[in-house]
């Protein structure tokens, strides 16, 4: 039974969270608005409704994620009379109601919880999983043969390798919250209750102070505000609405080229390119400099490109048909680079010599193996060999004196949706996390490192280049040591 002198639910949001009967509750947005605290004393109110037919289980994405809620757990669920069995992780109620407390390191774990029963599913900090196929699978354990209504019960901040697929299915139908939406497929409804940091009144204002010393604005936003159009940590941090632009006749006498990165239950990503061949102007108002790249096409190979997730599965001769008839009108290609893994031979013809054959039989540009160098090499700060894939891209996207070189048509939405918050590998902070969306990234990334570009920066005193020291590589620029 509830104790209300052990535990109390805030007024407004979390008192939201555990009297609401809607079937998916997302309860998310800023720190310290109570979302452990939230989704553990939702679970008592439900063992008090429906007893020892109330069972319920809550996942993290990792074992050691756990302790912390399993803690909390002791001092709400142990004075209600409830007793852990730590083997199970498991506690049971005096009246038979059971919650036990799970993890999903990988996505194949999902698979080991298929089978079972629960009346709630929990699933604290959802933007730690990447993907949220192991997260929906969850749902299909939520029955009950004995009349008790189900639920789903989610909580999250801002950011993460799942940032996107939460933001999607959750935040864009409802920014506010509050508002029950259905399901297109099942037509289940639910709901995003957001939480903020002013919720708790628990917490005092030197909380509140050291949360704004922590970080960036945009950290500051999301931690404070629960803003899901802050990112923090983003991979290219340099993007910005600057690098995309209105779609227009692209001239027939600029160098033309495709990328791409393949995929069949993943999304793939091919996207056309042309090279700028003197200052354009577009009619937007934006300026493309000589040498830039555009993106004026580009092909997801997803079954819903403004969503993403789940690839088309299609074969390498479809992949290679739908390539030939995007192409059909365009002046004819220079070269094409496609991810190389997409060129190896296990037991017959690879991928790419299957679509190669359907391209080339129209006469248009075969792909070849794409420079798949990610990072620059452990230790070295020579920049006078190629740049690193994401090096090259980075430079591009930043530009020069505020002229980015590389540009995208607003009619990309599968770049434009994934790439601007695709976080850093949390164990190799040069490298992009690639449990993350990163299909398109990957495909500009190979038509990058296929045209490097540097940017030129020129001392103001040329005494200057005589001290900078190597490392001090200015963006690229290749640095020098003189003695004198």
């Amino acid at each position: 039974m509830l104790d209300r002198t052990i535990w109390r639910a805030l007024d407004g949001p979390q008192t939201a969270l555990i009297t609401s009967p809607v079937f998916e509750v997302f309860y998310g947005g800023a720190r310290g608005g109570g979302k452990t605290d939230g989704v553990l004393g939702e679970f008592v109110v439900h063992a008090q409704n429906y007893g020892q037919h109330a069972i319920g289980i809550m996942f993290r994405r990792e074992r050691t994620q756990l302790i912390e809620a399993i803690e909390r757990s002791r001092a709400i669920y142990g004075p209600c009379g409830a007793v852990y069995q730590e083997q199970d992780k498991h506690w049971r109620f005096p009246n038979g109601a059971r919650l036990r407390f799970g993890y999903l390191e990988r996505d194949a774990d999902a698979e080991s919880w298929q089978g079972h029963s629960y009346t709630r599913v929990y699933v604290e900090e959802i933007g730690n999983f990447p993907q949220e196929g192991p997260v929906l699978k969850l749902m299909a354990t939520l029955r009950s043969g004995n009349g008790v209504p189900v639920g789903f019960r989610a909580t999250g901040n801002p950011g993460g390798p799942g940032h996107l697929w939460v933001k999607r299915r959750y935040i864009d139908p409802a920014p506010m919250g509050w508002k029950v939406i259905r399901d297109e497929t099942s037509d289940l409804p639910r709901i995003y209750i957001p939480s903020r940091v002013s919720d708790n009144y628990y917490l005092g204002a030197d909380y509140i102070q050291r949360l704004r010393a922590s970080g960036s604005p945009e950290l500051v936003r999301a931690w404070l505000e629960g803003d899901w159009n802050a990112i923090e940590g983003a991979f290219f941090s340099e993007w910005s609405e600057r690098n995309i632009v209105a779609p227009f006749a692209v001239p027939r006498d600029w160098i033309r080229f495709r990328s791409g990165d393949w995929g069949s239950a993943s999304p793939f990503s091919i996207g056309w390119w042309a090279v700028v061949q003197d200052d354009h102007s577009c009619p937007d108002g934006a300026v493309l400099p000589r040498g830039a790249l555009l993106r004026y096409r580009e092909w997801y190979g997803a079954e819903n490109p403004a969503a993403g997730a789940k690839g088309l599965k299609l074969t390498a001769e479809q992949v290679g048909d739908g390539i030939a008839r995007r192409e059909a009108d365009d002046p004819k290609l220079a070269y094409g680079v496609m991810d190389p893994s997409a060129f190896k031979e296990d037991g017959g013809p690879s991928i790419m010599e299957r679509l190669n054959g359907r391209i080339i039989a129209k006469g248009m540009a075969a792909f070849r193996p794409a420079d798949n160098m990610r990072v620059a090499a452990s230790g070295s700060h020579d920049r006078r060999g190629p740049m690193s894939g994401w090096d090259a891209m980075r430079a591009r996207i930043r530009g020069q004196a505020s002229r980015p070189m590389v540009f995208c048509f607003d009619t990309c939405i599968a770049s434009i949706r994934t790439i601007p918050v695709l976080q850093h590998d949390p164990d190799r902070a040069e490298d992009l996390d690639t449990e993350s969306e990163d299909h398109a990234a990957d495909d500009w990334r190979y038509a990058c490192s296929s045209r490097p570009w540097r940017r030129h920066v020129k001392p103001a005193d040329p005494a200057q280049e005589a001290y900078r020291v190597p490392g001090d590589h200015m963006d690229g620029v290749q640095s020098s040591v003189k003695l004198l």
